[in-house]
Formats: C-alpha cells, sequence, structure tokens
C-alpha cells in the first residue's frame, strides 16, 4: 500500500512526534496529499470515498507506520461521515480543501441557547484528537429543551486546551476544546440521522457502532504489525549477545504470538468483509450479525495485547526505555486500546 521509502520516511519522524507532541509539517502534507482525512467525503469534494474494507485496511497499514498517523488518519476520515449530514453549502464549504480536518467530539457536554440568530454556544469537550491542525470542528451540546443538536464550529470560534497528556499516541492531538459565547446560525446545526444533500456514499449507512469498532480495531491490529516486525528485529539484533537458548525461546514465542495475531486479523477482515457485502447489495443486517462482528473486533484486538504483553517481558531492557522504538510501539498500542468502543 505504502512504498517501504515511504515507511521508513514517516518513521524517521516518530521519536521527534513522540518527544514533541507535535506532528511535523512533512507528516502532515504526506497526509493531506494522501487524502487521508477524506476517506469517506466523494470524489466531488476531493476525497476517495472509499469502502469500509478498503478504509480499515488503510487504517491498519497507517498505523503500522506510526499508531500516532494510524489514529489521525482514522479519526480524521471518520470526520467524512458527517458529510451527508450538513447542507451542501457548507459541505463544499468545509471539505473540499485540501487540507480540510475535522476534529471535535460526540458527547453533548456543551450549552446551547437558542436566540433569534440562530444558538449560543458554550461548554469544553475532551479528547478531541486531531485539535492542533484542525480546519473546523463539530460538537455535541444540550439545549433548554433538552435536546441534543450537533454544531458545525469554526476554527476561530474554538480554544484549544493543550491537556492531553497520554502515555501514548502522544501527537495526536487528543486536547480539550473550549466554545465560549459562540454564535452559530442555524444552518450549521446539523443531526446524523438527516440527509441534506446528495453527498452520501454506502458507508455513511452502515452501523455507526460496527464503523467505529472496526475502525479501532484496525488502529490496533496495524500498532500490533509494527510491534511484531520491530521484537523480530531486536531478536536478531542480539542473536550474538544472547545465549542459543534464550534466542531460540524468543524468536520460537515471537512465530507463536504472530500466528495467533495473523489469524485474528483473518477473522477481522472475513468478518467485515461479509457485513459490508450484505450491506453493498441491500440485505438488512441482522442484530446477532452485528454483535457477532463487534465481538470479533474486540477479540482480534485482546489477541493482538495479548500476544504483544506475552512478549514485552522476553525482549530485556529495551522495552522499557522510553525513548526505544518498541516501547513507543507498546504504548502507543495501550492507548488505543482504552477506546470504549473496544473496552465496554
Amino acid at each position: 500500500m505504502f512504498t517501504n521509502e515511504t515507511i521508513n520516511k514517516l518513521r524517521s519522524h516518530s521519536k521527534h512526534m513522540d518527544k514533541t507532541r507535535e506532528v511535523p509539517a512533512e507528516v502532515l502534507d504526506w497526509m493531506y496529499a494522501e487524502k487521508l482525512f477524506k476517506l469517506f467525503v466523494p470524489e466531488t469534494l476531493g476525497g476517495r470515498m472509499l469502502t469500509l474494507p478498503e478504509a480499515v485496511q488503510v487504517f491498519q497499514k497507517t498505523a503500522a507506520i506510526d499508531g500516532n498517523i494510524g489514529w489521525l488518519t482514522t479519526i480524521g476520515s471518520g470526520g467524512g461521515m458527517f458529510v451527508a449530514n450538513f447542507t451542501e453549502e457548507w459541505a463544499d464549504k468545509l471539505f473540499t480543501p485540501e487540507n480540510a480536518v475535522l476534529a471535535g467530539s460526540g458527547h453533548p457536554t456543551g450549552k446551547a441557547v437558542k436566540t433569534d440568530d440562530g444558538y449560543i454556544v458554550n461548554g469544553t469537550w475532551r479528547y478531541c484528537s486531531g485539535s492542533q491542525f484542525a480546519s473546523f470542528f463539530t460538537a455535541n451540546c444540550m439545549t433548554d429543551d433538552d435536546e441534543i443538536v450537533s454544531f458545525i464550529l469554526m476554527k476561530e470560534q474554538v480554544q484549544v486546551v493543550e491537556d492531553w497528556d497520554a502515555f501514548g499516541l502522544k501527537a495526536t492531538g487528543s486536547h480539550t476544546i473550549k466554545v465560549e459565547n459562540a454564535l452559530v446560525p442555524e444552518d450549521r446545526t446539523f443531526s446524523i440521522f438527516e440527509i441534506k444533500n446528495n453527498f452520501k456514499g454506502l458507508v455513511h449507512s452502515f452501523p455507526f457502532v460496527q464503523f467505529s469498532q472496526a475502525s479501532f480495531a484496525a488502529v490496533c491490529l496495524g500498532i500490533g504489525e509494527h510491534f511484531f516486525e520491530e521484537a523480530t528485529a531486536i531478536a536478531e539484533k542480539n542473536k550474538d549477545r544472547w545465549s542459543e537458548l534464550r534466542f531460540s525461546n524468543v524468536t520460537d514465542k515471537i512465530k507463536e504470538q504472530e500466528s495467533v495475531y495473523k489469524a485474528a486479523v483473518d477473522n477481522f477482515y472475513s468478518g467485515i468483509t461479509s457485513l459490508w457485502n450484505n450491506h453493498e447489495v441491500g440485505i438488512s443486517l441482522l442484530d446477532e450479525e452485528l454483535e457477532a462482528f463487534s465481538s470479533t473486533c474486540k477479540q482480534s484486538a485482546q489477541a493482538t495485547f495479548d500476544g504483544v504483553q506475552s512478549l514485552i517481558r522476553m525482549l530485556g531492557m529495551e522495552a522499557v526505555m522510553e525513548s526505544s522504538t518498541l516501547n513507543h510501539i507498546w504504548r502507543d498500542l495501550y492507548t488505543a486500546g482504552q477506546h470504549s468502543f473496544l473496552t465496554q
């Protein structure tokens, strides 16, 4: 999907991202050029409009390059799920620019008061990945009528509170956003249950919970892929220094756990392909099918965590040094795996 040259070039920025908690302009420019934030945006607006199986492969492969890149690709492209819910004018204006990136939150932790000109919005929303370079934001608020309304917020209306201090995925900019007395006109409100234009693709009608679970599971699978690659490299690097028994034990364990991991990957893609094929031809997805796939997503992620955890203590002090690539991957994996769609 990406050349070795590209992968190595992007990974050369990983330590810098982990240390500075920011994505370098060179990496962002590559992501814009690859349209990684517009995987579910129609081609008429400069997007790629991938199928869900195609997109989760991108999520896995970008996460295998670097966890931050994979997470931002997944979250940023997920914003394209709203493209059909905006008015045509706002969808065109906000999603067409090459550097269009949506950040925000679905939690209704804001307050909106209706006025003659629209709404006055106040609130704070946590964990808004991509907030440092987002071109616009969305957020949910409660109204005086106890209804949840979704709002499109302009960049100049939003204050980014840089409070993301997790030990992994440090460069995702998953900060809190704050809005004070922002006037939002009626035409910048939307509902995920209302289609307002002709930009809808098949992915926009796929069940949201399973879409999200598949997306985050793919990120974990990608980070896991990178871990097994790095673990193998560490074993080879230490072949002459370790005893023959230790080298044999470590490499055998890597092969054993990688085999379990690959089976989980195959099961995951089999599940998403089956659901998507039915969805594509208009076959209604049964609740038991959706529940089974939800379990598949969680199980595939768990298989990755179990394999990584069984290996980490066998790989020496490099595993606990925060500056090491292996430790960086491990921290990213366990941060990504905390998402509620994979734990609840």
